[in-house]
This record gives structure tokens, sequence and C-alpha cells, in this order.
């Protein structure tokens, strides 16, 4: 089974995109962020045609939004709030094998690291506390997966720069402790470094800022994948696609694939 993560910002502009990585990679669910678009107006009929009979979504218009395109039937879903807003930050399935996944596109938190002048960051931590806390509350549920946009980038190798990043939003020591508290709150395994190491530079999004991002290559990884620690041993490959950024009008982030034996 091959599930995938992937920041869209904009189903509507990138659906093409999206259609074609989902036949190309042969992907069974797709969990996708910053959808950007009302529940009603979600392009559900194309997807279905391809043969994905089961789509859930919790968008809201022109922000934030999150949906899961799954050829893989479903036992249920739901979203919570973790947003003071009422943000469509978070959607959840459940799998007839008893899988859980839970997709979320966390705070990007502003500019300004500082909880005292950045109404922004400071929503960023307390949505983290509150991922967390409800989090510990399933402390001994098992074959849990969670994917997303978490707009944390932990460790030195997973920005392009430890050094020029660490006082900017998504790097800064208050973000990673948060980010760490979550992947502490059950037993949770990042399946990207479980199969690509810990030494490596992995980066997921790069600013439309750079004329030419693969030369700068002034990245972060700021999109997960984590298993609950009992499905760590059925992880057979992890894609990360970096090239999918030279799409025409490309998403800032780019798919991560992760392929679970059956």
């Amino acid at each position: 089974m091959k599930i995938a993560t992937w920041n869209i910002n904009s189903i509507r502009i990138r659906v093409n995109q999206v259609i074609d990585i989902l036949l190309k990679e042969n992907i069974d669910i797709l969990c996708l962020q910053e959808t950007k678009v009302s529940n009603d107006l979600f392009p559900r009929k194309l997807f279905n045609d391809k043969g994905y009979e089961f789509i859930c979504v919790n968008g809201q218009k022109q922000y934030n939004g999150v949906a899961i395109i799954s050829r893989v039937p479903l036992d249920n879903t739901y979203s919570k709030d973790f947003s003071a807003k009422e943000e469509k930050r978070h959607i959840s399935i459940t799998l007839k094998n008893g899988i859980e996944i839970h997709n979320f596109y966390f705070p990007a938190g502003g500019i300004e690291p500082d909880v005292k002048t950045n109404i922004k960051f400071a929503e960023k931590l307390e949505f983290y506390n509150k991922v967390t806390c409800w989090v510990k509350s399933k402390k001994n549920k098992k074959k849990l997966i969670l994917v997303g946009d978490m707009n944390v980038a932990p460790t030195p190798q997973d920005v392009w720069s430890h050094e020029k990043l660490i006082n900017i939003v998504s790097h800064t020591p208050i973000e990673i402790k948060y980010y760490n508290a979550l992947y502490k709150s059950l037993n949770w395994v990042d399946a990207v470094r479980y199969i690509m190491g810990e030494k490596k530079k992995i980066f997921t999004w790069w600013s439309y800022r750079s004329s030419d991002w693969e030369k700068a290559n002034k990245g972060r990884r700021l999109d997960h994948i984590w298993v609950e620690k009992s499905l760590s041993k059925k992880i057979k490959k992890l894609k990360v696609l970096n090239k999918i950024r030279n799409n025409e009008k490309p998403s800032d982030h780019i798919p991560i694939i992760l392929e679970l034996k059956s």
C-alpha cells in the first residue's frame, strides 16, 4: 500500500499534477494540504473517474484545507478542530485493516518568532500543544500514521543552513521543542529518516523567491510522515519526489510516498 502526502498549494490550480502523480506512482492514498477550496467545489469527479472512489475533504475558501483521496475502502472518517479560528487543518480516515491516518496542515507561524508580538506564532505553538495533548490520550493506540505539512524543520540536516535559519520561523529552538514533544507523545517513527538515515540533507520545500530553486537548493524539510512503532516493520520503501518542483506552476512543496508491506 502506498500512502503519500503533499502540500498542493491549491488543488484547483494543480489538479492535473495530482492526477498525474496518483497514476504514475500508483498511489493508493494521497493526503493533501492547502487545498484552498470549499468542500462543494472540490473536484471529486475528476478523481472518481480515475478510480479513486473514496474522497474526504475538510476545506475552506482560499485558505488552508485538507483532503484525502483514496482508492482503498474506508471504515470511518472525521475531522477535529485544533484551531481557535475554525481553520480547516485536520482530517482522518480509518482503513478496513485498522490503520488510522491523520492528515495535518500545521500553522506556518508568520515571520517573527515571538509569541508576544506575533499572534500567528503563538497560535502555531498552541496548535502543537493541543495536538500533543490529544495524541497522548491515544497512548495505547496502535496502527496510527500522522502525515502532513508540519511547518517545522527539526534538525540541522532538514535545512540548507542551520546557522542562518536558527532564528527563522520553522527552525527556531522553541518550535523544535514543541515538535519534539509531539514526536515523543507516542512511539512515533519518522519514516523519512528511518529509510534515508539521519545524516543526509533532505528537503521538501523551496521558496518561490529563488529564481533557480535547484541550483540554490535553499530548502527545508517541512513535510513529514510518522508511523506508530508497530507499523515500522511494515515500511518497505520511501520516495521524496524532488523533481516535481520543476513542474510548470509547481507547488512550493513536493510529495513524499511511503510504501507499506501488506
